[in-house]
């Protein structure tokens, strides 16, 4: 199929079908003799089970450092990205890396809300604290 039916049935755009195959999630494509790109039910799959991983928290750049494993959903039956271990080569680090930049954000959220309130609460009238 081509970038836009395949775009369509990954829930995604054309645009983003390119931007993974630049950054190393998607291989190259195979290509028709007039050099559009032509993509099949794997490379599909591939595109969803990255757009979930992208709406689960990860980021593109955390994907990419695990790209090579995606390999392991072209294997019939489809096998786990993550072994059983918790290897460097597996997703563990890179999830417990997203899991405390989340944290330490959501602490940092969490700080700024608390001031905020206290200054409405006042009516802006106190200084804030320098935290």
């Amino acid at each position: 199929m081509r970038i836009g039916d395949a775009a369509a049935a990954a829930g995604t755009t054309p645009r983003a079908l390119r931007f993974y195959e630049q950054r190393g999630l998607l291989p190259p494509p195979t290509r028709t003799p007039s050099g559009q790109r032509e993509y099949g039910p794997g490379e599909v799959a591939r595109v969803r089970a990255i757009r979930q991983l992208l709406a689960a928290g990860l980021t593109v750049d955390d994907l990419v450092s695990r790209a090579h494993r995606f390999d392991l959903l072209d294997e019939d039956p489809p096998r786990r990205c993550c072994a059983a271990d918790s290897g460097p080569e597996t997703f563990a680090p890179v999830v417990s890396a997203r899991l405390a930049a989340l944290d330490a954000e959501i602490t940092r959220l969490t700080s700024l809300r608390n001031k905020l309130a206290r200054l409405a609460a006042t009516g802006g009238t106190d200084e804030p604290d320098e935290d």
